[in-house]
This record gives structure tokens, C-alpha cells and sequence, in this order.
């Protein structure tokens, strides 16, 4: 660090400010009706509904029954494509293949003024309704004659893939097997349509799919293939048999827990938490300042660099990514996040004026003091990322990128908590991470700046004694 220049102290901090006006404001276009993102700013941070308000409900199979991995998928097809059918948009869906449990929370609808969270938690739930129809007309009960099949006619739906003889690429399908109940029906229908009519497939009041029929099918097999136009990928494929499968599943889904949180509250919650944030980090960076005087101060900026990381990551930041739902406990984490940011320049000022102390020069002790701290500061941090993993792999979704690698560890656990623990550790891992980036990294390089100063080479700045070095 002895090449440090004079200037990088201030390339460092205009860095760190620009980051943070892009990270508030975010970058955007607007053509006509049209507005493209390309970096996304605080507006668009998803809140969770203990913080915006909503519902959070958990659903099983009725009985003792023991439902497979593709019947609770089929399961969760039902509820998100009701929860679109509700205009719900904006939820979350999550599956506990050992449990078998369905979690889903959303929030409340933005100017919604009718909206009955108990009457849509019951939708939700009801027992799915599937028919396969002549034509594309949506079936109502004067049209019984032009309903072919219904869900208790499907044995299996899956998606499946194969080789296009034509282009030779892998192309996907859905593979359909009927019951014997369904079989002669379907044949009759296929041969009346073949190469003229489709069947559409309707669940509830929604068109799930309209395929064409190409030629009779007797033998209550068949596939659903996409068009040119629009081939199945393995999501859409899959997709639409879990759509098909819901309407033949063999159980009711019953609600086990409800939890409604008012949109007041949790505005409430928000608000209250974001004051104690900002009041808690100004009082952090003056006791700095105070205490350890120069060093304190450029740990007050990289605090400030790694909690602007922490936003960019919520937020999704670059407009191609997701962002991140930021619950209560998630705001908890950043602030726990910055008490560890805090702990690790405090060790490191500490070991900075112990150099001095013993009479080593300006610089020798800053470079001697950032590496001396580096091992405590490193096995502190380190600890809390394998906490905030544990927390994100317990109580996450199932089939995140942790979920998945500690599946094996946490069969008791299930997703029941996903969007709030899992917020948390989020968070907290994102804050650990950052507060490398920015309080060992970043500090580094501006306290070894600002010491080519003159006006900056006293001790007594350090923490050492009153002398010129």
C-alpha cells in the first residue's frame, strides 16, 4: 500500500457517491408509454408484507393423504394461476416437497378497496376445475355437449422431450394420458376435429391452452406441441402438465395457518425501523470520529459504501436482475451487517494506534495494522456467513441455490418462514460480503491516501502520539 497515491482517497469517495446516487435514483427511459430500466433505484424495492401489508398463508393436501413432488407442483400450478385470475401479481409461491406444504404470501393490491383477503385465500384453495372443450369458446352450463373431458378423465400429463426430425434440435411436448373413462370420448372428439378444430383446455375460468388436432387419437394418448411460432421450452411444457395434472389431483388443499397483516402496520413498522437505521448510523459515525479520529472517519464512509451496496442488491440494481423482497427482519439484518462493519474497523483503528504506540512510522502502521486485523476480522465475518447461509438454506425456498445444497441437512425444516428468515440472512450474508469490499479493501486505500498528506501525517490523527511522523 506504500504506492498509494494522494488522489485515490478521492477517486475512492467520488466512486462510492456515484454508486449511491444511481443506486437511490436508478437509471431510466421512457419512450411513449414504454419505460426501459436499466438500473434500477429504491423505488422499485420489493417490500415484504409485513412491511407492505398482505397475507401469508399455508395450504395442505385434505386428509392423511400422501401427496408425490408432482402433485404438489400440480398443486402450486392451481394456486398461481388463480392468484393471476385475482389480479395478484406480485406473490410468492413456495413448495415443501417433505412437509408438503404450500406457502404463498402476497400483498395488498395498491388501490384496492374491495379486495377480501379470507374470500381469496378460500379461492385459492377450492378443488380445480378442468375441462377440455370443442373449439376455443369458453364452456358454460348450457353447452355440456361441447365439454369432452374433465380432470377425473386425465391419468398423467408430463413434459417430455425428443428430437425434431425435421431440424434435428431438441424440441419439448406435453405427453397426455387419459383414463379409461376419458378414452372413447376423446377418441370421438379427435376424430370429429382432425385436421379442422381444436380442443381448448380450460381451468377454472382461464384458457390454459388451445391445441389443434391434428388426427384422431384412440388410444387415449397424445401430445401437445407447441407452434412454430412459439415452441415449448421444458418451463412451458412443464408448466402446462402441472396446470393439466392440478385438475385430476386425487386431494383438496386445506388452509393450516393465515396470518393478515394490515398495510397500516407494517407502513408503520417500516417507517420506524428506517428512522432507528439512519439515526443509529449517524450516531455510529460521530462516536467514530470521536474516538478514533481519521481512521473513524473513512470507516464512517466505507459503513455508508457498504450500506449502499446492501440497497443495490436489493433493489436488483441492473435492470436485467429480479430484486430482492425486503421484510423486517431483512432491514434488521443490514443493520446487523453495519455492527460488524463497525467491529471490523474498530479492530483494525485499534491495531493501527498499537503500531504506533511502538513506534512505527505513519505508514508502516497503517500497512501493519490492516494485516494484523485482517485474521480476526476475517474469522468474525466469516462465522456470521456461514449463519446467514444456514438461515437462507433452513428457511428459504426450497429450490434456491441453498435450499437445495442443504436439502440433505434440514428435512425438518421447510419454507414455512421464506421472506422473512430468509430475508434476514440475505442481508446479513450480502452485508458480510460488502463489508470486505468496502471496510478492508476501500478503507485501506483511503486511509493510505489521505497519509501523503502533509496536513494528515499527524499521530495523534491515528490515535498515536501528538508528533509530526
Amino acid at each position: 500500500m506504500r504506492k498509494v497515491k494522494k488522489p485515490v482517497f478521492f477517486i475512492v469517495l467520488i466512486c462510492i457517491l456515484a454508486f449511491a446516487y444511481l443506486t437511490y435514483a436508478g437509471i431510466h427511459t421512457q419512450y411513449g408509454d414504454i419505460k426501459t430500466t436499466y438500473i434500477k433505484g429504491v423505488d422499485e424495492i420489493r417490500w415484504g408484507i409485513d412491511i407492505q401489508g398482505g397475507v401469508n398463508a399455508t395450504f395442505e393436501p385434505d386428509g392423511e393423504y400422501d401427496a408425490t413432488d408432482d402433485e404438489m407442483d400440480a398443486a402450486k400450478a392451481v394456486i398461481e394461476q388463480r392468484l393471476v385470475s385475482l389480479n395478484i401479481t406480485d406473490s410468492e409461491v413456495y413448495v415443501d416437497y417433505t412437509k408438503h406444504r404450500i406457502m404463498v404470501s402476497f400483498p395488498w393490491q395498491a388501490g384496492e378497496e374491495s379486495f377480501d383477503p379470507e374470500e381469496a385465500i378460500s379461492e385459492l384453495g377450492d378443488t380445480a376445475q378442468l375441462v377440455f372443450v370443442k373449439g376455443t369458446t369458453q364452456p358454460t352450463g348450457d353447452d355440456d355437449e361441447n365439454i369432452v373431458l374433465t380432470g377425473t378423465d386425465v391419468k398423467k400429463a408430463q413434459a417430455v422431450s425428443y428430437n425434431d426430425e425435421q431440424t434435428g434440435s431438441l424440441t419439448y411436448a406435453v405427453s397426455l394420458e387419459l383414463n379409461d373413462s376419458g378414452k372413447d370420448a376423446f377418441a370421438d372428439a379427435t376424430t370429429e376435429l382432425a385436421g379442422s378444430g381444436s380442443i381448448s383446455i380450460w381451468m377454472d375460468e382461464n384458457q390454459i391452452s388451445a391445441p389443434n388436432v391434428n388426427e384422431p387419437i384412440t388410444d387415449g394418448k397424445c401430445q401437445i406441441t407447441g407452434s412454430s411460432a412459439n415452441p415449448f421450452t421444458y418451463e412451458s411444457a412443464k408448466a402446462l402438465a402441472d396446470k393439466i395434472n392440478a385438475g385430476a389431483l386425487p386431494f383438496n388443499l386445506k388452509t393450516t395457518s393465515t396470518n393478515i397483516i394490515s398495510a397500516t402496520l407494517g407502513e408503520g413498522a417500516k417507517n420506524a425501523m428506517l428512522f432507528a437505521g439512519v439515526i443509529a448510523f449517524a450516531f455510529i459515525f460521530i462516536y467514530m470520529i470521536c474516538v478514533y479520529k481519521l481512521p473513524g472517519f473513512v470507516a464512517g464512509i466505507a459503513l455508508f459504501g457498504q450500506v449502499v451496496g446492501t440497497i443495490a442488491c436489493i433493489s436488483g440494481f441492473f435492470g436485467a436482475f429480479e430484486s430482492f423482497t425486503l421484510t423486517i427482519p431483512g432491514i434488521a439484518g443490514i443493520i446487523l451487517a453495519i455492527g460488524m462493519g463497525v467491529d471490523a474497523n474498530v479492530i483494525t483503528a485499534e491495531r493501527i494506534k498499537e503500531e504506533l504506540n511502538n513506534g512505527k512510522t505513519l505508514n508502516g502502521a497503517i500497512e501493519l495494522g490492516y494485516k494484523r486485523a485482517w485474521s480476526a476480522v476475517f474469522d468474525g465475518n466469516i462465522t456470521v456467513v456461514f449463519v446467514a447461509v444456514i438461515l437462507m438454506g433452513a428457511f428459504g425456498p426450497t429450490d434456491s441455490v441453498f435450499g437445495t445444497l442443504l436439502k440433505p441437512l434440514f428435512m425438518a425444516f421447510g419454507a414455512s418462514t421464506a421472506g422473512t428468515i430468509y430475508s434476514l440472512g440475505y442481508t446479513l450474508l450480502v452485508g458480510i460480503v460488502l463489508n470486505f469490499v468496502f471496510g478492508i479493501f476501500c478503507s485501506r486505500l483511503m486511509l493510505s491516501s489521505l497519509s501523503k498528506f502533509k496536513c494528515f501525517k499527524k499521530r495523534k490523527l491515528y490515535g498515536g502520539a501528538d508528533s509530526d511522523e
